[in-house]
């Protein structure tokens, strides 16, 4: 019988830096689907890759006093080895600076326009010289640049324009008629609620303003938008070909069954993407999942300043499988998760270390101890409560594997592998109804402690072999000690017990905070008393006006770049208990380290808006110099985040 195919991608990494936790979450995740769709006998090409071209990587390049291919091969390289050290099992690492890749994306692009997909034409729009961007009237913020704030003019610029409109109601339509296409179902009704249903203008498939890019080879003053490059990446990464001559492996493999993507990044896998299969002729994905994000939470290594959590240093204090369990186990289907150096040694001690490891070490340890390391199922039963004891184990046993598969196929990891938990904390229940120290003090009872421990050697293994996909070397590791009819003389210790206070210890020696530095003088040398501006006044209001404005202390929890804008920073506001994302044009004053763990001033009932395509739930409060320095308004004192501000 033929294996059912299932292919599967990720998004390809943004060669900008060095991915953080948050990126390798994703390719944990995805391996995790592939390693068990593998189990359940599928044919799995699993593939992940670089996004290579940009005028960010340009300019990152220019800053490094290297080229932009040396850039990216840096960077290309450095999410090889993260993928690698976390035992991602993918089938094909695409680069989107491949040879194969760029000709394709060419081919593509002339394809598209010969059949009157794309047209060349002429952006015209309120243009900002220093953000070199263009802008409509409705996405200014109160008539001047959304990402800096200053003045905007209208300008024009050659560029080549697809036909998005042509094909919306056909993506709507689908969209409608295949519920599983979007999940989870809240990033649907954004996208139809945000982007389709309001309408889709033609969308500029190419620049002229910077070179590193694949050049549209029959107008090479053009290169080729960095959105249609890096999303074909999943079909000619498989060997279509746009001429009509493609492989094998992308006529078995296409559709994909699954895209698995960051939820920033929904809207041009959703819209976008489909509407350029539709263009190529080709069938759409089966299903695109946008998986929430993993934000810093509030431990020590999120308030030193400058510090992001990186899979490589975390894997260096607690192994591999140890943080593949933690990413994949705390994360919500459809919630942000976080992530902290102290929750990472809590779920470590509770989880792995007691109730998966003390359960592996002390079942090997009683069967060696009573019985030379090998034992037989006696089937021996004393009372009628060993027997609903033993049959309620059993039962456990029996019913997690369907649990856990109807669990994979919703893509619900996390509720996965808390079935497969609940079966060892059932082995561990097991042992304290059963006392095995206690049977083994009466010799008529040796059949029955032998039954006991061959009860809970057959269960341990039964979760250790669904553990494999999500924890690959730990499963092995089990199954190896727990033998085959002889489990080992030696158990070794799965997971260690971690001390709290010595872990802090470490991260805090690799991390010392950084003192804020206190900048007490003026441009002119004048003493920070001295140093004064003077700035026209508004006009007054009342003090029910300024009641109207809720002011808290907030903590930035995560941060990162606004994609296409050279001015925006994107954070995660904790306030109280609930999270706001609010977009801040602070970039040129704070790298998105930086603001992780800062405690800031927001007002929080500013009405929601977009900035460059970012919803905005709230505004940073700042000071702004006479040379336009920006400076984040802080509590003098610790205060709480949620605190308000009175």
């Amino acid at each position: 019988m033929e294996k059912k195919k299932f292919y599967m991608t990720t998004a390809i990494a943004y060669t900008s830096g060095k991915p953080h936790i948050g990126n390798t979450y994703e390719i944990v995740l995805a391996d995790s689907i592939a390693r068990y769709k593998r189990s359940q006998g599928y044919d799995v090409f699993f593939q992940t890759g670089t996004d290579e071209h940009g005028q960010k990587i340009e300019l990152k390049a220019q800053e490094a006093g290297v080229t932009p291919k040396e850039y990216v091969d840096n960077v290309a390289g450095q999410v090889k080895d993260i993928w690698n050290m976390m035992n991602s099992s993918h089938d094909k690492f695409i680069r989107t600076t491949d040879e194969d890749h760029e000709k394709q994306v060419q081919k593509i692009f002339k394809k598209l326009y010969d059949q009157g997909d794309i047209y060349k034409g002429s952006y015209e729009g309120l243009y900002c010289t220093p953000c070199e961007s263009f802008w409509t009237e409705s996405q200014l913020v109160d008539g001047k640049c959304p990402d800096c704030g200053r003045e905007v003019k209208p300008a024009k610029e050659e560029a080549y324009f697809f036909k998005m409109s042509k094909y919306a109601d056909r993506l709507i339509e689908h969209i409608n008629t295949h519920p599983e296409f979007i999940q989870p179902v809240s990033r649907k009704n954004e996208m139809m609620n945000n982007f389709l249903l309001p309408g889709q203008q033609d969308l500029c498939v190419s620049r002229t303003s910077f070179k590193w890019g694949i050049p549209v080879d029959f107008d090479d003053r053009h290169v080729v938008y960095v959105w249609l490059d890096a999303l074909t990446n999943y079909i000619t990464g498989i060997g279509y070909d746009a001429e009509g001559e493609s492989t094998e492996q992308f006529k078995k493999n296409w559709p994909a069954q699954l895209h698995l993507i960051g939820k920033d990044i929904i809207r041009f896998h959703t819209i976008y993407w489909p509407i350029f299969l539709m263009a190529l002729d080709l069938p759409l994905p089966k299903q695109i999942f946008g998986h929430p994000w993993l934000l810093q939470g509030e431990g020590k290594m999120s308030k030193s300043k400058g510090n992001v959590l990186y899979a490589d240093e975390l894997v260096d204090f607690f192994g591999v499988d140890a943080v593949r369990f933690f990413l994949l186990h705390e994360m919500p289907f459809d919630n942000d998760g976080v992530i902290s150096w102290e929750l990472l040694v809590e779920r470590i001690n509770s989880e792995l270390a007691n109730t998966l490891g003390n359960l592996v070490n002390r079942t090997i340890s009683m069967t060696n101890k009573y019985f030379g390391g090998t034992v037989m199922d006696k089937g021996a039963a004393l009372n009628d409560e060993d027997v609903a004891v033993d049959a309620d184990l059993k039962a456990v046993v029996e019913r997690t594997p369907p649990i856990v598969e109807k669990k994979m196929d919703e893509l619900r990891v996390a509720d996965a592998i808390t079935e497969i938990f609940n079966l060892f904390k059932r082995c561990n229940k097991y042992i304290d109804e059963t006392m095995p120290w206690a049977l083994a003090k009466e010799e008529e009872k040796k059949d029955r402690l032998e039954t006991v421990l061959y009860n809970l050697l057959e269960s341990i293994k039964s979760g250790a072999r669904q553990l494999a996909p999500f924890m690959p070397e730990t499963s092995e590791k089990i199954l190896a000690q727990l033998g085959d009819g002889k489990v080992t003389e030696k158990p070794e210790i799965l997971f260690a017990r971690l001390d709290m206070e010595e872990v802090l210890k470490k991260v805090e020696e690799l991390h010392p905070p950084v003192e804020e530095s206190e900048d007490a003088a003026g441009s002119d040398g004048a003493s920070g008393e001295d140093a004064v501006i003077d700035i026209e006044a508004k006009p007054e209001i009342t003090f029910e006006e300024f009641g109207k404005m809720q002011f808290q202390v907030g903590e930035i929890i995560a941060c990162e770049e606004v994609k296409k804008s050279r001015k925006l920073l994107c954070s995660q506001v904790k306030i109280g208990s609930q999270v706001k994302q609010i977009v801040s044009g602070i970039k040129a004053h704070y790298t998105p380290e930086e603001m992780v763990g800062k405690k800031v001033m927001v007002l929080v009932n500013l009405k929601p808006a977009k900035l460059a395509g970012v919803l905005s739930e709230g505004m940073l409060l700042c000071a702004e110099d006479a040379d336009g320095n920006l400076a984040l308004v802080t509590p003098e004192k610790e205060m709480p985040a949620g605190a308000e501000i009175c």
